[in-house]
């Protein structure tokens, strides 16, 4: 049995969540936190941890379409960093260059318009990059 795996896609107002399933092979979406204040938003994100089991913790990491890491990818991992330390969990990066713009590919394909896509598209990404990183490790 694999671990079960908390997929965050950070942001400045929403966090984005998604959590594997026991066998660590699909992420499913499970909300989002609102917090403006990283270190209540790191420990909003680590009591979904706690409720859901999770025993570890993949962090989407902006990197630039270039490769280089600016001050989104930083901020991120400041995020990571106070994340761990809130959990005691082992933290991940995880390149998730595209996963936005996947996300809003998939609501412009199902139509999802308005505050509902507002909703929708920061659990989406913490979805996409969860299942990305999953997908990644079975290779």
């Amino acid at each position: 049995m694999a671990d079960r795996i908390l997929g965050v896609d950070f942001g400045d107002t929403r966090t984005g969540l998604a959590v594997s399933d026991t066998l660590g092979m699909l992420a499913n979406g499970i909300g989002y936190v609102n917090s403006t204040y990283m270190p209540k938003t790191a420990l909003l994100v680590s009591e979904k941890a706690k409720e859901y089991g999770v025993t570890r913790i993949v962090v989407g990491l902006p990197i630039n379409m270039n490769g280089t890491r600016g001050p989104r990818a930083e901020h991120a991992e400041e995020f990571a960093k106070l994340l761990g330390e809130a959990t005691g969990l082992p933290i991940e990066m995880f390149d998730e260059r595209c996963s936005t713009m996947a996300a809003h590919q998939i609501l412009n394909f199902t139509d999802t318009r308005g505050k509902k896509r507002k909703a929708a598209v920061d659990t989406l990404s913490a979805q996409i990059i969860l299942q990305n990183y999953l997908d990644s490790r079975r290779k």
